[in-house]
């Protein structure tokens, strides 16, 4: 028994116990992917059979009610034999074997998510590359179905690298291109209960009250480093909206909030921000700075004379609150009660 250990014998049992609960679950894990891959193998090829079997075959309308009457007779424990998710197999099978090159190229990353993802993604996706993009986002991620969900009916695919930036001729060409990918427009901040009249200050408060749907909304890589960040130049001090850290990048991020229209000199005090902390926070081995400005609207020529000039990599999009969603996604988004019980599982659907 344990409490016949000495001290000693105690700690290399409890430091063994660790590591054997932590090779059992990658053991759950691997085993929970194989099973996945197997099953979608299946679908796939069950998909291809249907297709290929309504086609050579005069079978009536009922084929696909008596296909999932016998298959559930014979595998009662079986969940995925009814006759609305054997339309779904076919239909999946179908669009993807629609563009032999997509499917080629996304065969791997088909397989390596749940079915349940692949319904929704089917359900609400208008194209082949849209579909595409979210199965390996979901992949790279790890996104739980309501996540999934949120992520494109906010429109995600369509927001994802549309922010104005200069980042073409103010970082090299890899960094530019992935800093770019980072930026969203407009980003959308439906998680906050906010008037139409609230300062910076609350806009401010209420992305860190709820830090953890903005680093969502933000995008993976982003690490929290602080909210009004003192900063001294000279005899004056500075404060940053907000401060992250972005993990693929290797840089600081600076987040200015502003509740009004862009404005020029907006850039050029961003511009500053950029400059004191490449000097006094900026590391040896860390990339420089980018800044990320976000506005209530904007011009895009104004934007684009106010950043061509800038030294700093800027980019600058716009937000929108919940009430300021187009119409059509009112009242579709999951609620916070939702996303905090999905975010908590993420990658164990």
């Amino acid at each position: 028994m344990l409490n016949d250990l000495n001290t000693g014998s105690a700690s290399d049992y409890h430091q063994w116990l660790r590591g054997l609960k932590t090779r059992f679950v990658q053991v759950q894990l691997k085993a929970a992917v194989a099973v996945n891959t197997e099953l979608l193998q299946f679908y796939w090829e069950l998909g291809a059979d249907i297709l290929a079997q309504q086609a050579s075959q005069r079978w009536g309308s009922g084929f696909l009610e008596n296909l999932s009457r016998d298959l559930m007779q014979e595998f009662p424990d079986m969940k995925g034999f009814s006759k609305r998710n054997l339309e779904q197999i076919r239909r999946w099978h179908q669009f993807w074997s629609q563009h032999p090159a997509i499917a080629k190229q996304a065969a791997s990353q088909l397989f390596a998510i749940p079915w349940w993802h692949h319904v929704v993604i089917l359900s609400k996706c208008q194209s082949h590359a849209e579909a595409l993009y979210y199965v390996q986002q979901t992949q790279a991620h790890g996104w739980s179905r309501v996540v999934l969900t949120h992520q494109i009916e906010s429109g995600l695919w369509q927001r994802e690298g549309q922010a104005l930036t200069n980042f073409a001729h103010t970082l090299p060409a890899p960094q530019s291109e992935l800093a770019r990918q980072m930026l969203k427009d407009p980003y959308v901040f439906d998680f906050l209960s906010l008037t139409p009249e609230h300062t910076e200050r609350e806009l401010e408060k209420a992305l860190i009250d709820h830090i953890t749907h903005f680093l969502l909304e933000l995008g993976a890589g982003f690490a929290y480093m602080g909210r009004q960040v003192a900063l001294q130049v000279g005899e004056r001090e500075f404060f940053l909206d907000l401060l992250f850290y972005h993990a693929r990048l290797h840089c600081y991020v600076v987040v200015e909030l502003k509740t009004v229209d862009f404005e020029p000199e907006f850039a050029g005090k961003l511009n500053f921000y950029l400059k004191a902390v490449d000097e006094q926070l900026r590391g040896e081995h860390d990339a420089p700075t980018i800044g990320l400005l976000l506005c209530k609207s904007k011009d895009k020529l104004v934007a684009e004379y106010a950043l061509s000039d800038m030294s700093k990599p800027l980019g600058l999009a716009t937000y929108q609150l919940s009430n300021t969603l187009p119409d059509e996604l009112q009242g579709q988004l999951p609620s916070i009660e939702e996303l905090e019980a999905e975010l908590k599982g993420v990658g164990n659907d």
